[in-house]
């Protein structure tokens, strides 16, 4: 029931509303005094409207712009006092594994993730809020303290509860939809390699600002398409029209380095064209199909359009109203739109004729024309072979129409997930086979929702043999009390995400046992929390005197010590996945990452001995890092430091 206004009208707002039927260009989005998003009126391009001549105002440029763009900007650019904190209790195959989900806010996790992973994701793939004025929106804000930020950014209440729903007043505005996605989006492009694509899952309602704001980020040569998606069919819903498609908007970090986008071959298209075998020479036994050589020309096409002889000795050439003035094998001219011409240059059919892919074929309806204007009695083909066609693959169209939402509802249902709206796996699938990933890709999801890109790549890795690594990263929104999840003990969205990775990787385990030794179906679970030291450690002219143990003492006390060990891998920008051992070097404990990659210690109170340390020493690693607190003054710190110069020069040795 709705409440009444109690209060007289504002005749501001309906002098807007009035305004935004005759001039809707001219409305708006500004901050009012509290900085909350209100309609207001452009009055400069009003003024235009209004007038007869150019009336002076800002000067004019190609953007866009909204209140809080700069403040997004500045929230993608702040650094973070947080770190990544292993679970092993929701992993699987942890010290095994080379795939991650990372569970937290995305903006924290692509901030932190920037080091390790830069340039190195071949594939992202988001599927981010629609911006309806009813779903969840992130709030964004930095701080050095994370409970103020998540008191601040409205993230967590004064009692530590989660707030995760944007309110109606907020998501009927652009801006607040547009500030989330361009700061990720920005942190995003970093990590894709320089021939990487991102895939944006996205309805009509944003679809035109999100593609304004890619351009901006991205660039707009950089853009490679928008697909059109068949959501649903029937339904027979909607004031106008019923809303049966949504779209994946396509860019790509470098378009030169980019691939060309190919989908595999259907078992039907191999059998109605790839239909003969070569008897003979050295492509003996090969499969291939004949492609006719003459194309129907749209547009001028220099160097196209020239007579070909025959094994008769004629001359053949495509129809047309302008021909070469002397009949000459190769002799060429320039077409119109009105004349046919070959699918080549002369020199590259002289290339496919020596290696005898040209086929001659007489009939009595041929469509090209003798030397003499009239009607030919030979056609032309040439041999595509099957095998170098099938490495190609197919151009694919940019409407979607066999991978609908309800395919997803099946999905989920045989693994026994309650989940709604999420995107069918075959469609991932799709993207990943089309971008051209190699068999060790990265693969990434930032807004992972029941993690179906997770899904995908391991099914294609188990169909193609691959070994596509992926990233998940998804926030632990609270699921409604109301829905099947919540009622089948789910709390958050991140644990239908673990939930449905673990049992599609058991599923497709049990389904291909041949394989199933050699697959990797686990991950490692990292959660986004605060850092790992003492707030003393980020501002220490800010100590005061009863703080000063933190100092050397500093990572705080609920920390396990392979916290602080993923901290530090963040931070020289190691790969996350990395196999972690530990081992006991003169009964203190090692942890030692990837072999001898990095070794770390992190024993408190005078521990590190400088004979330790020469054990150490001998194994010669790349890095090795110690806490602070470990030695027992600083004289044993400068002995221990030319140790590791003598015995082991290359090594970086590090304190935190």
């Amino acid at each position: 029931m709705d409440k009444l206004k109690m209060h007289s009208p504002n005749f501001v707002e309906g002098n807007i509303a009035q305004l935004s039927e005759l001039f809707p260009n001219c409305v708006t989005e500004s901050k009012d005094e509290n900085g909350n998003l209100k309609k207001s009126i452009d009055f400069d391009l009003l003024k235009q409207e209004l007038s007869t001549h150019i009336v002076e105002g800002p000067q004019e440029r190609y953007q866009l712009n909204w209140p809080g763009k700069r403040e997004a900007l500045l929230t993608a650019n702040a650094p973070i006092a947080k770190t990544l904190r292993p679970c092993r209790e929701e992993s699987v195959d942890f010290d095994t594994t080379q795939n991650l989900f990372i569970e937290g806010d995305n903006l924290d996790a692509l901030k932190l993730l920037q080091e390790t992973y830069l340039g190195k994701v071949k594939m992202i793939y988001i599927d981010p809020p629609y911006n309806t004025g009813k779903d969840f929106l992130y709030s964004d804000n930095f701080s050095e303290s994370i409970e103020e930020y998540l008191l601040e950014s409205k993230q967590e209440d004064k009692e530590s509860n989660r707030l995760v729903t944007n309110v109606d007043s907020n998501g009927r505005f652009h801006s607040v939809w547009l500030s989330m996605m361009y700061s990720r989006l920005k942190l995003a492009r970093n990590l894709l390699k320089d021939d990487g694509v991102i895939f944006i899952s996205i309805g009509d309602n944003e679809l035109h600002n999100l593609r304004k704001c890619c351009d901006e980020i991205f660039g707009k040569n950089n853009f490679i398409a928008t697909f059109s998606r068949m959501m649903k069919s029937g339904g027979a819903k909607g004031r106008f029209f019923t809303p049966s498609i949504d779209f994946v908007l396509v860019y790509t970090k470098d378009i030169l380095s980019a691939p060309l986008f190919r989908k595999p071959f259907t078992k039907d298209q191999i059998e109605r064209f790839y239909t003969k075998q070569e008897l003979s020479g050295p492509q003996k036994g090969e499969i291939y199909g004949e492609d006719r050589i003459y194309k129907a020309s749209l547009e001028a096409r220099p160097n196209q359009r020239y007579y070909i002889e025959c094994p008769d000795g004629s001359f053949v050439i495509p129809p047309g109203v302008n021909f070469p003035k002397r009949v000459v094998h190769g002799e060429k001219v320039l077409p119109t739109s009105e004349d046919g011409v070959w699918k080549w240059i002369f020199p590259r059919y002289s290339e496919e004729l020596a290696k005898e892919n040209i086929v001659f074929k007489k009939t009595k309806t041929s469509a090209l024309l003798d030397e003499n204007g009239n009607q030919s009695i030979w056609n032309l083909y040439n041999k595509l072979w099957l095998k170098e066609q099938e490495e190609k693959g197919v151009v694919p169209s940019n409407f979607i129409g066999n991978f609908e939402n309800r395919q997803s509802s099946a999905e989920l249902k045989s693994l026994g997930i309650p989940f709604d709206f999420a995107k069918p796996k075959n469609l991932l699938k799709y993207l990943i086979q089309i971008s051209k990933t190699k068999k060790d890709n990265i693969i990434m999801d930032f807004f992972a929702g029941s993690a179906t890109t997770a899904h995908a790549a391991m099914q294609l890795n188990t169909e193609d043999g691959g070994n596509r690594k992926f990233i998940m990263v998804q926030l632990p929104e609270v699921c409604n009390e109301k829905s099947e999840a919540f009622k089948a003990g789910y709390k958050t969205i991140a644990e239908i995400s673990k939930e449905r990775i673990r049992r599609a990787g058991k599923k497709i385990k049990e389904e291909n046992t041949i394989v199933a030794s050699t697959l990797d179906v686990g991950f490692r679970v990292l959660k986004v929390d605060s850092g790992n030291m003492a707030d003393v450690y980020y501002t220490p002219d800010n100590a005061q005197q009863d703080l000063l143990p933190l100092l050397t003492d500093n990572i705080k006390e609920d920390r396990t010590p392979e916290d602080p060990l993923f901290q530090v891998l963040l931070d020289w920008g190691v790969d996350l996945t990395l196999p972690i051992t530990k081992e006991t070097i003169a009964d203190r404990e090692v942890f030692f990452v990837d072999g001898n990659a990095l070794a770390a210690c992190f024993l408190k109170n005078g521990q590190i001995t400088e004979d330790f340390c020469k054990e150490l020493a001998r194994r010669e690693s790349l890095r090795v890092v110690f806490c602070d607190s470990g030695f027992k003054d600083d004289s044993v710190k400068i002995n221990i430091e030319q140790i590791f110069k003598l015995m082991s020069p290359h090594t970086d040795v590090r304190t935190i």
